[in-house]
């Protein structure tokens, strides 16, 4: 048994639990350890795992609620480096982070327990429609986006998801309402986790999917469940605006 000192953060609701690590230092996390942790039942519950292995760099590896491994996260990534300057007493305001997508930077101004900060997101590519879907989108990860409709019910948003995203091999899946060219609303059935209060990988597909259809601009704000997020869509790429809050410090004894 090992006992884990943990902080745990939120981004519009999508929360992690957050490990800051020694660059070098021997790995413990592994799927089955990040699931237990995460298990919002029989753990301390949460929608992902952050390791931050911090050194003369600083690099991400995230686990989703299920222990399987993800590319990026958009609000994740905020959390991530809100963790590193409360462990380590840095005060950095643009700091680089090495994910399995791509080195991505991030600013980030804090104030004791919260913040907001914004995310290089890097850019977007955008794949062949999938029938039934606006669009399919990779921001590091791969999103199909799909026009909701109010007479569905989540028994068939999930099964309308899970479908589309066997088709990618897995995949997170917005339903999407426009309100108008500068402003979305999105509910996310994210890969690895399920309903997600929000998503901001999946903010950042959406606003590409539906600029591309002629339906937004190029600056939009996505309202999540849990929150709104701001996405930027450039020639360089996209840019995540968001929400940060500290919720918890976690003693985790794990085997």
């Amino acid at each position: 048994m090992a006992l884990r000192s943990l902080q745990k953060w939120q981004g519009a609701g999508n929360d992690f639990l957050v490990d800051v690590v020694e660059q070098g230092s021997t790995p413990w996390w592994n799927p089955q350890r990040a699931r237990a942790a995460c298990d919002r039942h029989m753990g301390v519950g949460a929608d992902g795992l952050l390791v931050a292995a911090v050194g003369s760099t600083i690099s991400m590896s995230l686990y989703n609620a299920d222990g399987t491994v993800a590319e990026m996260s958009g609000n994740g990534i905020r959390c991530l480096v809100a963790a590193v300057r409360r462990a380590t007493g840095r005060s950095d305001r643009e700091v680089r982070v090495q994910t399995l997508a791509g080195e991505r930077l991030v600013t980030l101004d804090l104030r004791d327990d919260r913040g907001t900060g914004s995310v290089d997101m890097g850019p977007v590519t955008l794949g062949a429609t999938l029938e039934g879907a606006l669009g399919v989108a990779h921001v590091g990860n791969p999103h199909v986006v799909v026009v909701d409709n109010p007479d569905w019910d989540d028994v068939n948003r999930e099964e309308m998801a899970a479908k589309l995203a066997f088709q990618l091999g897995g995949a997170n899946v917005e339903f999407v309402e426009i309100i108008d060219e500068a402003h979305v609303a999105i509910r996310v059935i994210e890969r690895g986790v399920g309903w997600t209060l929000a998503c901001g990988t999946g903010s950042v597909a959406t606003a590409a999917v539906c600029h591309q259809r002629g339906l937004t601009g190029s600056e939009v704000t996505v309202d999540n469940p849990g929150g709104s997020l701001r996405v930027t869509l450039g020639e360089g790429g996209a840019r995540l605006e968001g929400p940060v809050r500290f919720v918890a410090n976690v003693e985790w004894l794990g085997g």
